[in-house]
């Protein structure tokens, strides 16, 4: 049985982890878009991005001072066992996310849409966003948190079948010109893409493509594979660099997710994660040892089923 005060100590760590340690494929990504950016502004600000980075890990201090918005994405294996069940897990984590903000510390950005009331913890209604997923096999459970931007950097279109892929790259562009000119996200920045489902599924998608994969990985699809390559540098080609300035340094990576949908439509969303990739990812084991990693491995063959049965949940057939 995995134990609530294991999950709690783990997410208590993702929280830390995330905040002030940059991923590595995207530290990479990062160093390698520095070395090709010529924009006077631009290069300055991924040179002072990568030192900071550094200041941060060295005092143990969050790397932004807007720390975003905390959120939670748990993937169960079928046969994890948890104390208090998935009850007792969100419990776990709404008190690991209000105790780290105080102990990172995290700047308190969660307030009522309305009263403009807070906590001063992240915690409230429907905050954090808790996520979840399922595996078909093994009784492990994955945490991984994620504290994006809660602002702006996202942007949803009702495409049609007629638009084409020319109709997505339209979008796309519209939505990198709009985020660089306007301010709304900060550049550069992983680029998630929704394409499909019903209009709250496509938004969920795109904001996974961007937060829960990693620099360099590609859909198992190869056109979807060529495309997430092919947009990666459109999206350097606008003339954008880091926070919107001249340069060629708007996207660091783009992943796109898709979902079947009416055969009417083709929605799509735009996600930016921020210049301050902040994820983390742990896998909790039966035994309650704990992997710390920091790819979420969240978009697995299972994740991407199309077929009704899966071969390891499909019911047995007694022979006649």
């Amino acid at each position: 049985m995995i134990l609530l005060e294991t999950i709690q100590e783990t997410a208590m760590t993702l929280m830390d982890k995330a905040a002030i340690d940059i991923p590595e494929d995207y530290l990479s990504g990062l160093k390698r878009t520095a070395e090709v950016e010529d924009g006077d502004l631009s290069s300055f600000v991924l040179q002072a991005m990568l030192e900071n980075y550094e200041a941060a890990k060295e005092d143990r201090r969050a790397m932004c001072g807007d720390t975003g918005c905390p959120r939670w994405y748990v993937k169960m294996a079928n046969d994890a066992n948890l104390e208090g069940g998935p009850v007792g897990l969100e419990a776990a984590l709404r008190r690991a996310t209000a105790e780290a903000t105080n102990a990172i510390p995290l700047r308190p950005n969660r307030v009522h849409p309305l009263w403009r009331t807070d906590h001063d913890n992240n915690v409230g209604i429907n905050a954090p966003e808790i996520e979840f997923a399922f595996e078909p096999e093994g009784d492990w459970i994955d945490l991984t948190t994620v504290h994006k931007g809660g602002l702006f950097g996202t942007d949803y279109r009702m495409l049609f079948p007629a638009d084409g892929i020319e109709g997505i790259k339209r979008f796309f562009l519209d939505s990198l010109v709009a985020f660089g000119k306007r301010g709304l996200s900060c550049q550069p920045a992983i680029i998630g893409i929704g394409v499909g489902g019903s209009k709250d599924t496509c938004m969920v998608l795109g904001k996974r493509a961007a937060c829960l994969r990693t620099v360099g990985d590609r859909n198992p699809d190869p056109r979807i594979a060529e495309l997430e390559v092919e947009f990666k540098e459109l999206g350097n080609s606008i003339g954008m660099g880091a926070m919107g300035f001249v340069g060629k340094s708007m996207v660091i990576d783009c992943h796109i997710e898709v979902g079947y949908c009416h055969t009417g439509g083709m929605q799509m969303s735009v996600h930016a994660f921020c210049l301050s990739s902040r994820r983390a990812c742990a896998r909790i084991h039966a035994d309650g040892s704990v992997e710390y990693r920091t790819d979420p491995q969240w978009f697995t063959p299972y994740q991407r089923r199309e077929t009704v049965e899966w071969p390891a949940t499909a019911p047995s057939r007694k022979s006649a």
